[in-house]
Protein backbone atom coordinates (compact mmCIF):
# COMPACT_ATOMS: atom_id res chain seq x y z
CA UNK A 1 0.00 0.00 0.00
CA UNK A 2 1.32 3.46 -0.82
CA UNK A 3 2.38 5.50 2.18
CA UNK A 4 0.07 8.32 3.26
CA UNK A 5 0.59 11.08 5.84
CA UNK A 6 -1.58 9.07 8.27
CA UNK A 7 1.00 6.27 8.20
CA UNK A 8 3.58 8.58 9.67
CA UNK A 9 5.56 8.60 6.42
CA UNK A 10 6.22 11.57 4.22
CA UNK A 11 4.58 11.27 0.82
CA UNK A 12 6.74 12.62 -1.98
CA UNK A 13 5.17 13.26 -5.35
CA UNK A 14 7.30 12.27 -8.36
CA UNK A 15 9.37 15.15 -9.76
CA UNK A 16 7.61 17.13 -12.44
CA UNK A 17 8.87 16.77 -15.97
CA UNK A 18 10.59 20.00 -17.04
CA UNK A 19 8.77 21.79 -19.86
CA UNK A 20 10.89 23.47 -22.57
CA UNK A 21 10.23 27.18 -22.96
CA UNK A 22 9.29 26.86 -26.63
CA UNK A 23 6.65 24.23 -25.83
CA UNK A 24 5.10 26.37 -23.07
CA UNK A 25 5.14 29.41 -25.36
CA UNK A 26 3.43 27.46 -28.13
CA UNK A 27 0.57 26.64 -25.75
CA UNK A 28 0.36 30.28 -24.62
CA UNK A 29 0.11 31.27 -28.29
CA UNK A 30 -2.75 28.84 -28.77
CA UNK A 31 -4.54 30.25 -25.70
CA UNK A 32 -4.19 33.79 -27.10
CA UNK A 33 -5.41 32.66 -30.52
CA UNK A 34 -8.44 31.00 -28.89
CA UNK A 35 -9.31 34.37 -27.36
CA UNK A 36 -8.08 34.20 -23.77
CA UNK A 37 -5.21 35.71 -21.81
CA UNK A 38 -2.48 33.22 -20.80
CA UNK A 39 -1.32 35.71 -18.14
CA UNK A 40 -4.53 35.64 -16.13
CA UNK A 41 -4.33 33.75 -12.84
CA UNK A 42 -6.34 30.69 -13.85
CA UNK A 43 -4.15 30.08 -16.92
CA UNK A 44 -0.68 30.80 -15.57
CA UNK A 45 0.18 27.14 -14.98
CA UNK A 46 -1.87 25.79 -17.89
CA UNK A 47 0.94 25.66 -20.47
CA UNK A 48 3.07 23.41 -18.25
CA UNK A 49 0.08 21.24 -17.34
CA UNK A 50 -0.92 20.80 -20.98
CA UNK A 51 2.64 19.99 -22.01
CA UNK A 52 3.02 17.32 -19.32
CA UNK A 53 -0.41 15.91 -20.15
CA UNK A 54 0.59 15.52 -23.80
CA UNK A 55 3.77 13.69 -22.87
CA UNK A 56 1.51 11.27 -20.99
CA UNK A 57 -1.03 11.02 -23.82
CA UNK A 58 1.82 10.22 -26.24
CA UNK A 59 3.70 7.66 -24.14
CA UNK A 60 3.39 5.14 -26.95
CA UNK A 61 6.14 6.85 -28.94
CA UNK A 62 8.66 5.97 -26.24
CA UNK A 63 8.33 2.19 -26.45
CA UNK A 64 7.84 -0.70 -28.86
CA UNK A 65 4.51 -2.45 -28.14
CA UNK A 66 5.93 -5.71 -29.53
CA UNK A 67 8.22 -6.01 -26.51
CA UNK A 68 5.20 -7.20 -24.50
CA UNK A 69 4.89 -10.28 -26.72
CA UNK A 70 8.46 -11.52 -26.24
CA UNK A 71 7.71 -13.73 -23.24
CA UNK A 72 5.45 -16.62 -24.22
CA UNK A 73 4.34 -19.89 -22.65
CA UNK A 74 4.43 -23.29 -24.33
CA UNK A 75 2.86 -25.38 -21.55
CA UNK A 76 -0.86 -24.81 -22.09
CA UNK A 77 -2.16 -28.33 -21.42
CA UNK A 78 -2.99 -28.95 -25.04
CA UNK A 79 -5.22 -25.86 -25.29
CA UNK A 80 -5.75 -24.95 -28.93
CA UNK A 81 -8.93 -22.87 -28.94
CA UNK A 82 -9.54 -19.13 -29.17
CA UNK A 83 -7.93 -16.80 -26.63
CA UNK A 84 -9.99 -13.63 -26.26
CA UNK A 85 -9.69 -10.45 -24.22
CA UNK A 86 -12.62 -8.11 -24.72
CA UNK A 87 -14.02 -4.82 -23.44
CA UNK A 88 -10.50 -3.40 -23.08
CA UNK A 89 -10.93 0.34 -22.48
CA UNK A 90 -8.50 2.70 -24.19
CA UNK A 91 -8.05 6.32 -25.10
CA UNK A 92 -6.14 7.91 -27.93
CA UNK A 93 -6.09 11.18 -29.88
CA UNK A 94 -6.89 11.65 -33.55
CA UNK A 95 -4.06 12.91 -35.70
CA UNK A 96 -6.30 15.31 -37.61
CA UNK A 97 -7.61 17.46 -34.74
CA UNK A 98 -5.71 16.02 -31.74
CA UNK A 99 -9.12 15.39 -30.17
CA UNK A 100 -9.81 12.41 -27.88
CA UNK A 101 -10.73 8.98 -29.18
CA UNK A 102 -12.32 6.93 -26.40
CA UNK A 103 -13.41 3.35 -26.83
CA UNK A 104 -12.96 -0.33 -26.18
CA UNK A 105 -11.31 -3.19 -28.02
CA UNK A 106 -11.69 -6.95 -28.34
CA UNK A 107 -8.52 -8.86 -29.21
CA UNK A 108 -8.48 -12.58 -30.04
CA UNK A 109 -6.02 -15.06 -31.43
CA UNK A 110 -5.97 -18.75 -32.18
CA UNK A 111 -2.64 -20.04 -30.81
CA UNK A 112 -0.45 -22.35 -32.81
CA UNK A 113 1.98 -23.57 -30.14
CA UNK A 114 2.37 -20.75 -27.61
CA UNK A 115 0.34 -18.18 -25.70
CA UNK A 116 1.12 -14.87 -24.05
CA UNK A 117 -0.01 -13.41 -20.72
CA UNK A 118 -3.42 -11.83 -21.26
CA UNK A 119 -2.39 -8.46 -19.83
CA UNK A 120 0.12 -8.20 -22.67
CA UNK A 121 -2.68 -7.92 -25.22
CA UNK A 122 -3.95 -4.82 -23.44
CA UNK A 123 -0.41 -3.43 -23.27
CA UNK A 124 -0.01 -3.82 -27.02
CA UNK A 125 -3.27 -1.92 -27.55
CA UNK A 126 -2.25 0.90 -25.20
CA UNK A 127 1.21 1.12 -26.73
CA UNK A 128 -0.26 1.93 -30.13
CA UNK A 129 -3.22 3.95 -28.80
CA UNK A 130 -1.00 6.40 -26.91
CA UNK A 131 0.05 8.07 -30.12
CA UNK A 132 -1.66 10.35 -32.61
CA UNK A 133 -3.89 7.91 -34.44
CA UNK A 134 -6.67 7.08 -36.81
CA UNK A 135 -8.84 4.18 -35.67
CA UNK A 136 -8.33 2.16 -38.83
CA UNK A 137 -4.55 2.21 -38.44
CA UNK A 138 -4.75 1.46 -34.71
CA UNK A 139 -6.84 -1.65 -35.45
CA UNK A 140 -4.38 -2.85 -38.09
CA UNK A 141 -1.31 -2.15 -35.93
CA UNK A 142 -2.60 -4.20 -33.00
CA UNK A 143 -3.56 -7.14 -35.23
CA UNK A 144 -0.34 -7.06 -37.24
CA UNK A 145 1.81 -6.91 -34.12
CA UNK A 146 0.19 -10.03 -32.65
CA UNK A 147 0.33 -11.84 -36.00
CA UNK A 148 4.00 -11.04 -36.58
CA UNK A 149 5.26 -11.91 -33.09
CA UNK A 150 3.05 -14.78 -31.86
CA UNK A 151 2.64 -16.46 -35.27
CA UNK A 152 -0.86 -17.75 -34.40
CA UNK A 153 -3.31 -19.48 -36.68
CA UNK A 154 -5.59 -16.46 -36.60
CA UNK A 155 -5.96 -12.95 -35.18
CA UNK A 156 -9.12 -10.87 -34.79
CA UNK A 157 -9.29 -7.30 -33.52
CA UNK A 158 -12.46 -5.23 -33.24
CA UNK A 159 -12.41 -1.65 -31.94
CA UNK A 160 -15.38 0.58 -31.10
CA UNK A 161 -14.79 4.22 -30.26
CA UNK A 162 -16.25 7.69 -30.15
CA UNK A 163 -14.32 10.55 -31.72
CA UNK A 164 -14.47 14.01 -30.17
CA UNK A 165 -13.47 15.51 -33.51
CA UNK A 166 -16.97 14.48 -34.65
CA UNK A 167 -18.97 14.63 -31.41
CA UNK A 168 -17.68 17.94 -29.98
CA UNK A 169 -16.99 19.94 -33.16
CA UNK A 170 -17.63 19.84 -36.90
CA UNK A 171 -20.83 17.89 -37.43
CA UNK A 172 -21.48 17.94 -33.65
CA UNK A 173 -23.09 14.51 -33.51
CA UNK A 174 -22.72 12.91 -30.07
CA UNK A 175 -23.49 9.29 -29.34
CA UNK A 176 -21.99 7.99 -32.58
CA UNK A 177 -19.78 4.89 -32.34
CA UNK A 178 -17.26 3.92 -35.02
CA UNK A 179 -16.40 0.23 -35.41
CA UNK A 180 -13.34 -1.17 -37.19
CA UNK A 181 -12.09 -4.74 -37.48
CA UNK A 182 -9.18 -6.72 -38.82
CA UNK A 183 -9.27 -10.47 -39.37
CA UNK A 184 -6.15 -12.47 -40.19
CA UNK A 185 -5.35 -16.10 -40.87
CA UNK A 186 -8.12 -18.56 -40.01
CA UNK A 187 -10.50 -15.81 -38.94
CA UNK A 188 -10.26 -14.29 -42.41
CA UNK A 189 -10.23 -17.43 -44.56
CA UNK A 190 -12.75 -19.58 -42.67
CA UNK A 191 -16.25 -18.16 -42.32
CA UNK A 192 -17.21 -20.50 -39.47
CA UNK A 193 -14.17 -19.47 -37.42
CA UNK A 194 -14.91 -15.81 -38.12
CA UNK A 195 -18.51 -16.19 -36.96
CA UNK A 196 -17.33 -18.00 -33.82
CA UNK A 197 -14.86 -15.33 -32.76
CA UNK A 198 -17.29 -12.50 -33.51
CA UNK A 199 -19.98 -14.27 -31.45
CA UNK A 200 -17.55 -14.62 -28.53
CA UNK A 201 -16.81 -10.92 -28.84
CA UNK A 202 -20.53 -10.18 -28.71
CA UNK A 203 -21.10 -9.21 -32.37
Amino acid sequence: MSPTPDDGDTFEAPPKLPVPDNVAEAIRTLIRWAGDDPEREGLLDTPARVARAWKEYAQGYESDPAVHLKRTFDEVGGYDEIVLLKDIPFQSHCEHHMAPIIGKAAIAYLPRDKVVGISKLARVLHGFARRLQVQERLTAQVADCIWDHLHPKGVAVVIEATHACMTARGVNTPGVMMTTSRMMGTFRSDERSRREVLALMGY
